[in-house]
């Protein structure tokens, strides 16, 4: 079947959506409801590796698509689809989604049923993100994420996930209500809702509620004020998914939406876009340098990567744009990772406290060697993905100016700070007093959750180009792309980016 009218795309929404009902339904008990879970999670994955490699990267434009009419006096339709760009996004979701769920499956997640089921219509909301290609669809199933997490915050988090929670919600509602205004007079003004047939915009004032929510939901500086809390109240696996995929779903939004359909707005504001971006990048850096614990320094760490991803997409130009796909596959592998360990080292010393930390490397060579490598690629060492990526970002952003990539790269220095802290505060110095001898290490099911997402790592740093080289094809501008052109005349490429 060519990709074209290929049901593949829906398939990867309705089997998750489909195993949380068959959960919630039926009387399982906490293994068959895991073991459910996880299979589901796993299909996810074969038939995401099935897309990919039927993927026509040379042909570019949106494939494996399905389109039925909606409600057709607005032209709202059930339209999904993938690009080059997105297909790797969802490849990246589909990964972490089978990863967390089967570390919630090996901790022992009390009600279990209810769990897993929201965790698997969590993972069906993502996917339809980065696969919906009409804009109430996509309005749909952006806030869908919302309702598993505020859950799975709310009812499995820490001694603090009440005020966790309330703060997420204020915050993503805000954003939630500016969004869908944009959308309804986006959609109206332009007598369609389908992101491939709808023109551009001038409206400032549109673009601004989109980049509201988006920013939001990233997040960016100044509206990180739920991040903390809500990093660190989640379940290990929780937080893996709200910084590993949610985050990059914000993302996704800016680049498939904001660049693509504002071009003027995105001109003319991205200098200050461009410098949120710069201050999220270094506050962010100095935030997860001081953090006294290891959620601490993960959950501000992706909020300076956040910032680095959003210099890419804002460059507006191929450097760019590849750098920020390569980049947020690559952030989003590495803070699940960090997330899922920092679970693991919780439940061996019932503290993520640095100060209380120490000297676990002695003795548990499987933590050491997961924990260094894992460090060592989010430092960004020559050769590896994390390197590569950030590489082709400040390169990208470079063309906008001198000084943003000075900003990038000393908070590249700044990275390595903080990361080399993390790194010495658990794996070496003295054992701290929540560190005994008692702590074991690894065992073969915690190193079946991460060891396929250090293999993933380690692929990209062999071959970072299979998604930097695949993410917009040679024969059409980036931009062209993300909007649903095939080809737009030469003088007309990038209008925006003067």
């Amino acid at each position: 079947m060519p990709p074209e009218g290929s049901p593949v795309t829906t398939l990867l929404i309705i089997l998750p959506l489909a195993a949380a009902v068959v959960i919630w339904v039926l009387p399982l008990n906490r293994v068959s409801a895991g073991s459910l879970a996880l299979l589901a999670a796993l299909a996810e994955v074969g038939i995401w590796i099935q897309m990919l490699a039927r993927f026509d990267f040379g042909r570019g434009g949106l494939q494996f698509s399905q389109h039925r009419s909606w409600f057709s006096d607005l032209h709202v339709s059930y339209h999904v689809g993938v690009y080059a760009f997105s297909v790797w996004l969802v490849g990246l979701t589909v990964v972490v989604m089978a990863a967390c769920i089967a570390y919630a499956f090996w901790a022992g997640r009390e009600k279990a049923r209810a769990y897993f089921g929201l965790m698997l219509f969590l993972d069906a909301a993502i996917v339809g993100v980065f696969t919906a290609q009409d804009l109430l669809l996509f309005y749909a199933f952006f806030e869908a994420m919302m309702i598993p997490l505020y859950v799975l915050v709310g009812v499995w988090g820490g001694p603090g996930r009440i005020g966790a929670t309330l703060k997420f919600v204020i915050y993503t509602m805000a954003g939630s209500l500016l969004m869908l205004a944009s959308v309804i007079v986006y959609g109206l003004s332009k007598n369609t809702f389908d992101l491939t047939q709808i023109g551009t915009s001038g409206s400032t004032w549109i673009f601004l509620g989109f980049a509201a929510a988006f920013a939001i939901k990233a997040p960016l500086f100044p509206f990180h004020g739920w991040l903390p809390d809500a990093y660190r109240e989640s379940s290990p696996e929780v937080s893996a998914v709200l910084s590993g995929v949610v985050s990059k779903a914000a993302v996704y939004g800016f680049l498939r939406i904001g660049v693509a359909k504002f071009p003027g707005p995105t001109h003319d504001l991205r200098p200050l876009i461009l410098a949120l971006a710069a201050a999220g990048l270094v506050y962010g850096s100095l935030l997860a340098f001081r953090a006294p614990d290891f959620r601490g320094v993960v959950a501000y760490s992706s909020l300076a990567q956040m910032g680095l991803i959003t210099f890419g997409v804002f460059a507006v130009n191929d450097l760019g744009l590849t750098g920020s796909v390569l980049q947020m596959v690559n952030h989003g592998l590495i803070s699940t990772t960090l997330f899922l360990l920092a679970g693991m080292v919780e439940r061996r010393t019932t503290t993520g406290e640095l100060g209380r930390l120490g000297g676990m490397a002695r003795g548990r060579p499987v933590l050491a060697t997961v924990l260094m490598t894992t460090g060592i690629i989010a430092l960004a060492v020559p050769l590896s993905s994390a390197f590569a990526g950030e590489f082709l970002i400040l390169a990208g952003v470079f063309q906008r100016g001198w000084g943003w990539a000075v900003v990038g790269a000393a908070a590249m220095v700044l990275a390595a700070m903080y990361m080399l802290r993390l790194i010495s505060a658990v794996l070496h110095r003295d054992p701290g007093p929540a560190v005994t001898d008692a702590a074991l290490d690894l065992r073969p099911a915690e190193l079946g959750v991460t060891a396929p997402l250090i293999a993933c790592l380690l692929a990209l740093s062999a071959w970072p180009a299979a998604i930097s080289g695949h993410s917009f094809p040679r024969n059409v501008a980036a931009v062209d792309v993300a909007c649903g052109f095939q080809k737009l005349p030469p003088s007309n490429v990038h209008f925006y980016c003067r």
